[in-house]
Protein backbone atom coordinates (compact mmCIF):
# COMPACT_ATOMS: atom_id res chain seq x y z
CA UNK A 1 0.00 0.00 0.00
CA UNK A 2 1.14 3.15 -0.74
CA UNK A 3 -0.06 6.01 2.31
CA UNK A 4 -0.50 9.83 2.31
CA UNK A 5 -0.70 11.13 5.79
CA UNK A 6 -1.80 15.13 5.95
CA UNK A 7 -0.42 17.10 8.84
CA UNK A 8 3.37 18.22 9.68
CA UNK A 9 3.15 18.28 13.73
CA UNK A 10 4.01 15.43 16.74
CA UNK A 11 0.67 13.40 16.16
CA UNK A 12 1.51 13.14 12.42
CA UNK A 13 5.31 11.94 12.91
CA UNK A 14 3.86 9.40 15.94
CA UNK A 15 1.35 8.15 12.79
CA UNK A 16 3.91 7.80 10.11
CA UNK A 17 6.03 5.97 12.90
CA UNK A 18 3.23 3.84 13.55
CA UNK A 19 2.02 3.36 10.12
CA UNK A 20 5.82 2.38 8.97
CA UNK A 21 5.41 -0.52 11.24
CA UNK A 22 2.66 -2.25 9.14
CA UNK A 23 4.14 -5.22 6.86
CA UNK A 24 0.83 -3.73 4.38
CA UNK A 25 2.94 -0.79 3.92
CA UNK A 26 5.16 -0.17 0.84
CA UNK A 27 5.90 3.87 1.05
CA UNK A 28 4.88 6.58 2.98
CA UNK A 29 4.48 10.29 1.70
CA UNK A 30 3.89 12.98 4.48
CA UNK A 31 1.98 16.51 3.38
CA UNK A 32 3.99 18.69 4.66
CA UNK A 33 5.65 16.55 6.83
CA UNK A 34 9.05 17.84 8.96
CA UNK A 35 12.66 17.39 10.43
CA UNK A 36 11.67 13.95 11.66
CA UNK A 37 8.70 12.63 9.49
CA UNK A 38 11.63 12.83 6.61
CA UNK A 39 13.56 10.14 8.20
CA UNK A 40 10.51 7.78 7.50
CA UNK A 41 8.10 9.72 4.34
CA UNK A 42 8.98 11.26 1.34
CA UNK A 43 7.60 14.72 2.35
CA UNK A 44 5.63 16.74 -0.20
CA UNK A 45 5.25 21.02 -0.42
CA UNK A 46 1.38 20.68 0.29
CA UNK A 47 -0.45 22.07 3.18
CA UNK A 48 -2.56 20.14 5.27
CA UNK A 49 -5.27 22.23 4.33
CA UNK A 50 -5.13 22.05 0.66
CA UNK A 51 -7.53 19.67 -0.23
CA UNK A 52 -7.54 20.05 -4.10
CA UNK A 53 -3.81 19.79 -3.88
CA UNK A 54 -4.23 16.73 -1.67
CA UNK A 55 -6.91 15.15 -3.80
CA UNK A 56 -4.91 15.77 -7.18
CA UNK A 57 -1.49 14.23 -5.25
CA UNK A 58 -3.19 11.15 -4.17
CA UNK A 59 -5.06 10.71 -7.73
CA UNK A 60 -1.66 11.33 -9.26
CA UNK A 61 0.14 8.68 -7.10
CA UNK A 62 -2.30 6.09 -6.84
CA UNK A 63 -2.59 6.87 -2.81
CA UNK A 64 -4.16 3.56 -1.40
CA UNK A 65 -4.69 5.45 1.71
CA UNK A 66 -4.98 8.66 3.10
CA UNK A 67 -4.80 9.37 6.98
CA UNK A 68 -5.28 13.08 8.12
CA UNK A 69 -4.13 14.24 11.17
CA UNK A 70 -5.22 17.83 11.95
CA UNK A 71 -8.64 19.15 12.50
CA UNK A 72 -9.03 22.22 9.82
CA UNK A 73 -9.06 19.81 6.61
CA UNK A 74 -11.82 17.53 8.20
CA UNK A 75 -13.54 20.86 9.16
CA UNK A 76 -13.30 21.78 5.87
CA UNK A 77 -14.57 18.88 4.09
CA UNK A 78 -11.49 16.79 2.93
CA UNK A 79 -13.05 13.29 3.59
CA UNK A 80 -16.21 14.38 1.57
CA UNK A 81 -13.91 15.45 -1.47
CA UNK A 82 -11.71 12.14 -1.34
CA UNK A 83 -14.63 10.67 -1.54
CA UNK A 84 -16.38 11.88 -3.93
CA UNK A 85 -13.07 10.87 -6.25
CA UNK A 86 -13.42 7.51 -5.21
CA UNK A 87 -10.27 7.84 -3.02
CA UNK A 88 -9.96 6.22 0.65
CA UNK A 89 -9.19 8.64 3.20
CA UNK A 90 -9.17 7.85 7.30
CA UNK A 91 -10.91 10.62 8.92
CA UNK A 92 -15.28 11.98 9.19
CA UNK A 93 -17.11 13.94 6.60
CA UNK A 94 -17.13 17.76 7.02
CA UNK A 95 -20.65 17.01 8.78
CA UNK A 96 -19.19 14.84 11.41
CA UNK A 97 -16.35 17.29 11.88
CA UNK A 98 -18.95 19.76 13.05
CA UNK A 99 -18.58 18.03 16.19
CA UNK A 100 -15.26 19.56 16.83
CA UNK A 101 -15.74 22.91 14.30
CA UNK A 102 -18.59 23.82 16.84
CA UNK A 103 -18.59 23.80 20.02
CA UNK A 104 -21.74 25.08 20.01
CA UNK A 105 -23.10 22.32 18.03
CA UNK A 106 -21.38 19.42 20.58
CA UNK A 107 -22.88 21.25 23.50
CA UNK A 108 -26.24 20.52 21.25
CA UNK A 109 -25.75 17.49 20.59
CA UNK A 110 -24.69 16.51 24.17
CA UNK A 111 -27.90 18.55 25.27
CA UNK A 112 -30.04 16.13 23.21
CA UNK A 113 -28.67 13.32 23.69
CA UNK A 114 -28.09 12.88 27.61
CA UNK A 115 -24.42 13.17 27.59
CA UNK A 116 -22.95 14.37 30.82
CA UNK A 117 -21.63 17.92 30.34
CA UNK A 118 -21.00 21.46 32.10
CA UNK A 119 -24.22 23.78 32.37
CA UNK A 120 -23.79 26.66 29.81
CA UNK A 121 -25.34 29.59 28.01
CA UNK A 122 -24.29 30.36 24.26
CA UNK A 123 -23.85 33.44 22.86
CA UNK A 124 -22.85 35.76 19.98
CA UNK A 125 -23.38 39.10 21.08
CA UNK A 126 -20.74 40.16 23.70
CA UNK A 127 -22.97 42.23 26.12
CA UNK A 128 -25.22 39.83 26.63
CA UNK A 129 -22.81 37.06 27.56
CA UNK A 130 -20.97 39.60 30.11
CA UNK A 131 -24.81 40.30 31.45
CA UNK A 132 -24.63 36.70 32.15
CA UNK A 133 -21.43 36.61 33.73
CA UNK A 134 -22.62 39.57 36.36
CA UNK A 135 -25.05 37.27 37.26
CA UNK A 136 -23.58 33.74 37.90
CA UNK A 137 -20.61 32.64 40.22
CA UNK A 138 -17.03 32.09 39.30
CA UNK A 139 -15.21 30.54 38.39
CA UNK A 140 -16.43 30.11 34.71
CA UNK A 141 -14.94 29.03 31.65
CA UNK A 142 -15.41 30.65 28.39
CA UNK A 143 -14.84 28.89 25.29
CA UNK A 144 -15.01 30.41 21.56
CA UNK A 145 -17.32 28.55 19.24
CA UNK A 146 -15.12 27.50 16.37
CA UNK A 147 -11.89 25.79 15.79
CA UNK A 148 -8.73 27.98 17.78
CA UNK A 149 -5.86 25.38 17.74
CA UNK A 150 -6.43 24.30 21.74
CA UNK A 151 -6.65 27.78 23.02
CA UNK A 152 -9.71 28.64 22.39
CA UNK A 153 -10.80 27.50 25.83
CA UNK A 154 -10.27 29.80 29.10
CA UNK A 155 -10.70 29.16 32.53
CA UNK A 156 -11.28 32.19 34.64
CA UNK A 157 -11.28 32.33 38.54
CA UNK A 158 -13.32 35.55 38.56
CA UNK A 159 -16.18 37.37 36.90
CA UNK A 160 -13.99 39.88 35.84
CA UNK A 161 -11.59 37.42 34.06
CA UNK A 162 -14.75 35.71 32.63
CA UNK A 163 -15.34 39.31 30.51
CA UNK A 164 -11.83 39.95 29.82
CA UNK A 165 -11.74 36.39 28.25
CA UNK A 166 -15.30 37.23 26.34
CA UNK A 167 -13.73 41.08 25.31
CA UNK A 168 -10.27 39.03 23.78
CA UNK A 169 -12.37 36.38 22.07
CA UNK A 170 -15.79 38.31 20.45
CA UNK A 171 -14.30 41.95 20.20
CA UNK A 172 -10.49 41.37 19.75
CA UNK A 173 -10.84 38.26 17.65
CA UNK A 174 -8.16 36.82 19.18
CA UNK A 175 -9.41 33.37 17.46
CA UNK A 176 -11.27 35.26 14.13
CA UNK A 177 -13.81 33.90 13.06
CA UNK A 178 -13.87 31.24 15.95
CA UNK A 179 -14.81 33.67 18.10
CA UNK A 180 -18.22 35.20 16.58
CA UNK A 181 -20.02 33.14 19.21
CA UNK A 182 -18.92 31.88 23.14
CA UNK A 183 -19.85 29.47 25.27
CA UNK A 184 -19.79 30.58 29.05
CA UNK A 185 -20.30 27.63 31.29
CA UNK A 186 -19.49 26.13 34.63
CA UNK A 187 -16.04 24.85 35.44
CA UNK A 188 -16.14 21.62 36.14
CA UNK A 189 -13.76 20.19 39.19
CA UNK A 190 -12.15 16.82 39.19
CA UNK A 191 -9.17 15.67 37.59
CA UNK A 192 -8.72 15.58 33.55
CA UNK A 193 -8.35 12.75 31.52
CA UNK A 194 -8.29 11.45 27.73
CA UNK A 195 -10.69 8.62 25.97
CA UNK A 196 -10.68 8.35 22.26
CA UNK A 197 -12.39 5.64 20.29
CA UNK A 198 -12.23 4.46 16.22
CA UNK A 199 -15.90 4.29 14.93
CA UNK A 200 -16.57 3.09 11.65
CA UNK A 201 -20.26 4.41 12.93
CA UNK A 202 -21.96 1.48 14.14
CA UNK A 203 -19.29 -0.36 16.37
CA UNK A 204 -17.54 2.09 19.54
CA UNK A 205 -14.12 0.85 19.84
CA UNK A 206 -12.59 2.57 22.54
CA UNK A 207 -8.33 3.17 23.12
CA UNK A 208 -6.75 2.98 26.47
CA UNK A 209 -7.09 6.07 28.70
CA UNK A 210 -4.47 9.15 28.44
CA UNK A 211 -4.35 12.23 30.79
CA UNK A 212 -3.15 15.90 28.17
CA UNK A 213 -1.58 18.35 29.96
CA UNK A 214 -2.70 21.86 28.51
CA UNK A 215 -1.27 24.66 30.64
CA UNK A 216 2.17 25.47 30.21
CA UNK A 217 3.60 25.80 33.33
CA UNK A 218 3.82 22.97 35.70
CA UNK A 219 1.07 22.36 38.27
CA UNK A 220 -1.32 23.19 35.55
CA UNK A 221 -0.77 26.93 35.66
CA UNK A 222 -0.49 29.39 32.83
CA UNK A 223 -1.90 29.75 29.41
CA UNK A 224 -3.83 26.89 27.66
CA UNK A 225 -1.58 25.20 24.75
CA UNK A 226 -1.78 22.61 22.07
CA UNK A 227 -0.45 20.02 24.95
CA UNK A 228 2.62 20.17 26.75
CA UNK A 229 2.68 16.31 27.42
CA UNK A 230 0.47 13.24 28.12
CA UNK A 231 0.46 10.22 29.67
CA UNK A 232 -1.11 6.55 29.14
CA UNK A 233 -2.63 5.07 30.87
CA UNK A 234 -4.75 7.58 33.49
CA UNK A 235 -5.22 5.55 36.82
CA UNK A 236 -7.97 8.47 37.17
CA UNK A 237 -9.98 6.12 34.27
CA UNK A 238 -10.66 2.89 36.57
CA UNK A 239 -12.48 0.59 34.80
CA UNK A 240 -16.07 1.01 35.84
CA UNK A 241 -15.05 5.06 34.96
CA UNK A 242 -13.83 3.26 31.31
CA UNK A 243 -17.02 1.58 30.92
CA UNK A 244 -19.24 4.62 31.79
CA UNK A 245 -16.92 7.06 29.82
CA UNK A 246 -18.11 4.44 26.58
CA UNK A 247 -21.60 3.48 27.91
CA UNK A 248 -22.71 7.19 28.64
CA UNK A 249 -20.79 9.43 26.24
CA UNK A 250 -18.90 7.56 23.38
CA UNK A 251 -21.13 5.39 22.08
CA UNK A 252 -24.17 7.40 22.87
CA UNK A 253 -22.61 10.54 21.05
CA UNK A 254 -22.08 8.73 17.79
CA UNK A 255 -25.54 6.98 18.08
CA UNK A 256 -26.76 10.18 18.02
CA UNK A 257 -25.43 11.19 15.17
CA UNK A 258 -26.45 8.79 13.29
CA UNK A 259 -30.01 9.43 14.35
CA UNK A 260 -28.99 13.19 12.85
CA UNK A 261 -28.31 11.40 9.35
CA UNK A 262 -24.60 12.40 10.21
CA UNK A 263 -22.18 9.28 9.54
CA UNK A 264 -19.17 9.03 11.61
CA UNK A 265 -16.23 7.06 10.86
CA UNK A 266 -12.56 7.83 12.12
CA UNK A 267 -11.18 8.48 15.70
CA UNK A 268 -13.86 10.43 18.15
CA UNK A 269 -11.68 12.01 21.59
CA UNK A 270 -13.61 12.85 24.16
CA UNK A 271 -11.87 15.51 26.49
CA UNK A 272 -13.33 14.69 30.04
CA UNK A 273 -13.45 15.52 33.68
CA UNK A 274 -14.09 13.03 36.07
CA UNK A 275 -16.02 14.53 38.70
CA UNK A 276 -17.39 13.16 41.99
CA UNK A 277 -20.39 12.65 40.02
CA UNK A 278 -18.46 10.61 37.34
CA UNK A 279 -17.03 11.29 34.03
CA UNK A 280 -18.51 15.04 32.27
CA UNK A 281 -17.37 16.25 28.46
CA UNK A 282 -14.95 18.95 28.16
CA UNK A 283 -14.67 18.81 24.37
CA UNK A 284 -15.17 16.66 21.75
CA UNK A 285 -12.50 15.88 19.37
CA UNK A 286 -12.99 14.34 15.57
CA UNK A 287 -9.24 13.13 15.30
CA UNK A 288 -6.70 12.04 17.32
CA UNK A 289 -4.87 13.93 20.09
CA UNK A 290 -2.15 15.98 20.02
CA UNK A 291 -0.01 14.97 22.78
CA UNK A 292 -1.98 11.41 23.46
CA UNK A 293 -1.37 9.94 20.33
CA UNK A 294 2.19 10.43 21.38
CA UNK A 295 1.86 8.38 24.73
CA UNK A 296 -0.92 6.19 22.81
CA UNK A 297 0.64 4.90 19.51
CA UNK A 298 3.85 3.42 21.39
CA UNK A 299 1.80 1.01 23.50
CA UNK A 300 -0.78 -0.06 20.58
CA UNK A 301 0.31 -3.64 19.42
CA UNK A 302 -2.68 -3.58 16.38
CA UNK A 303 -1.33 -3.00 12.90
CA UNK A 304 -2.70 0.88 12.75
CA UNK A 305 -3.35 0.16 8.73
CA UNK A 306 -5.68 -2.84 9.59
CA UNK A 307 -7.64 -1.28 12.35
CA UNK A 308 -8.19 1.86 9.82
CA UNK A 309 -9.05 -0.54 6.73
CA UNK A 310 -11.79 -1.70 9.26
CA UNK A 311 -12.54 1.55 10.17
CA UNK A 312 -13.26 2.72 6.44
CA UNK A 313 -15.05 -1.07 5.45
CA UNK A 314 -17.59 -1.27 8.19
CA UNK A 315 -16.04 -4.48 9.73
CA UNK A 316 -14.75 -2.60 13.17
CA UNK A 317 -16.44 -5.05 14.85
CA UNK A 318 -13.37 -7.67 13.71
CA UNK A 319 -10.99 -5.77 15.55
CA UNK A 320 -9.96 -6.35 19.63
CA UNK A 321 -6.95 -3.70 20.45
CA UNK A 322 -4.35 -5.06 22.27
CA UNK A 323 -2.12 -2.63 24.68
CA UNK A 324 1.50 -3.07 25.70
CA UNK A 325 0.69 -3.18 29.59
CA UNK A 326 3.78 -0.74 30.45
CA UNK A 327 3.13 3.01 30.94
CA UNK A 328 4.12 6.11 28.27
CA UNK A 329 5.17 9.52 29.09
CA UNK A 330 5.50 11.90 26.12
CA UNK A 331 6.88 15.26 27.52
CA UNK A 332 6.67 18.24 25.31
CA UNK A 333 9.64 20.59 24.42
CA UNK A 334 8.43 23.94 23.20
CA UNK A 335 10.28 27.27 21.60
CA UNK A 336 10.89 29.90 24.17
CA UNK A 337 7.60 32.37 24.93
CA UNK A 338 5.22 29.40 23.82
CA UNK A 339 1.93 29.49 23.25
CA UNK A 340 2.78 33.41 22.92
CA UNK A 341 5.35 34.52 19.96
CA UNK A 342 8.62 32.64 20.11
CA UNK A 343 11.48 32.50 17.23
CA UNK A 344 12.51 29.44 14.88
CA UNK A 345 15.52 28.26 13.75
CA UNK A 346 16.96 27.55 16.65
CA UNK A 347 19.39 24.25 16.21
CA UNK A 348 18.74 21.24 18.39
CA UNK A 349 21.34 19.20 19.66
CA UNK A 350 21.31 15.85 21.12
CA UNK A 351 19.18 13.95 19.43
CA UNK A 352 21.84 11.75 18.12
CA UNK A 353 22.39 10.71 21.64
CA UNK A 354 19.33 8.71 22.92
CA UNK A 355 20.64 5.33 22.23
CA UNK A 356 17.66 3.61 24.76
CA UNK A 357 15.45 1.48 23.16
CA UNK A 358 12.30 2.36 25.33
CA UNK A 359 12.40 6.32 23.98
CA UNK A 360 11.13 7.89 20.68
CA UNK A 361 11.38 11.88 19.78
CA UNK A 362 8.30 12.30 17.46
CA UNK A 363 9.26 15.99 16.20
CA UNK A 364 6.40 18.71 15.96
CA UNK A 365 7.63 21.93 14.92
CA UNK A 366 11.31 21.12 13.33
CA UNK A 367 12.80 21.74 10.17
CA UNK A 368 15.81 19.56 8.62
CA UNK A 369 18.69 21.79 6.97
CA UNK A 370 21.01 20.97 4.10
CA UNK A 371 23.92 20.73 6.04
CA UNK A 372 21.40 17.83 8.37
CA UNK A 373 21.09 19.86 11.40
CA UNK A 374 17.63 19.84 13.04
CA UNK A 375 16.20 23.13 13.65
CA UNK A 376 13.32 24.63 15.45
CA UNK A 377 10.44 25.51 13.24
CA UNK A 378 7.22 25.74 15.69
CA UNK A 379 5.81 26.28 19.06
CA UNK A 380 5.70 22.76 20.17
CA UNK A 381 9.09 21.32 18.81
CA UNK A 382 9.80 17.67 19.92
CA UNK A 383 7.86 15.42 21.82
CA UNK A 384 10.03 12.93 23.86
CA UNK A 385 8.39 9.38 24.97
CA UNK A 386 9.29 6.98 27.27
CA UNK A 387 8.03 4.14 28.05
CA UNK A 388 8.44 2.04 31.24
CA UNK A 389 6.63 -1.28 33.57
CA UNK A 390 5.30 2.28 35.76
CA UNK A 391 4.00 5.74 35.29
CA UNK A 392 6.96 5.82 37.85
CA UNK A 393 9.54 4.24 35.54
CA UNK A 394 8.48 5.76 32.35
CA UNK A 395 8.67 9.44 33.90
CA UNK A 396 12.18 8.68 35.23
CA UNK A 397 13.19 7.26 31.54
CA UNK A 398 11.35 10.25 29.45
CA UNK A 399 12.86 12.96 32.07
CA UNK A 400 16.31 11.50 31.57
CA UNK A 401 15.86 11.31 27.63
CA UNK A 402 14.94 14.92 28.20
CA UNK A 403 17.85 16.33 29.75
CA UNK A 404 20.06 15.10 27.10
CA UNK A 405 18.17 17.69 23.92
CA UNK A 406 19.17 20.72 24.08
CA UNK A 407 18.32 24.37 22.28
CA UNK A 408 18.51 28.05 22.81
CA UNK A 409 15.07 28.87 24.73
CA UNK A 410 13.66 25.28 25.49
CA UNK A 411 11.11 24.96 27.90
CA UNK A 412 8.85 21.80 29.15
CA UNK A 413 6.95 21.02 31.88
CA UNK A 414 8.64 18.84 34.47
CA UNK A 415 5.33 17.51 36.08
CA UNK A 416 4.25 15.71 33.38
CA UNK A 417 2.74 12.03 35.08
CA UNK A 418 2.74 13.56 38.60
CA UNK A 419 -0.58 12.81 39.10
CA UNK A 420 -0.47 9.51 38.27
CA UNK A 421 1.85 8.97 40.60
CA UNK A 422 0.39 10.89 43.35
Amino acid sequence: MKILVAGSGGREHTLVWKIAQSPLVEKIFCAPGNGGIQELAECVEIAATDISGLSDFAEREAIDLTVVGPEAPLAEGIADEFLRRGLRIFGPSRAAAHTEASKVFAKEMMVKYGIPTARHAVFADAEEAVAHIRQREAPLVVKADGLAAGKGVIVCRTRGEAEQAVNRIMMEKEFGAAGDRVIVEDCLVGEEASLLAFTDGETVLPMDSAQDHKPVYDNDEGPNTGGMGAYSPAPVVTPEIYRRINDEILTPMIKGLTTEGIEYKGVLYAGLMITDEGPKVLEFNVRFGDPENQALMPRLENDLVEVMNAVIDGRLSEIELKWNPKAAVCVVMASGGYPGSYEKGKVIAGLDSLEDESVVVFHAGTKRLDNGEIVTNGGRVVGVTGLGETIAEAFETTYAAVGKIHFEGAHYRNDIGAKALR
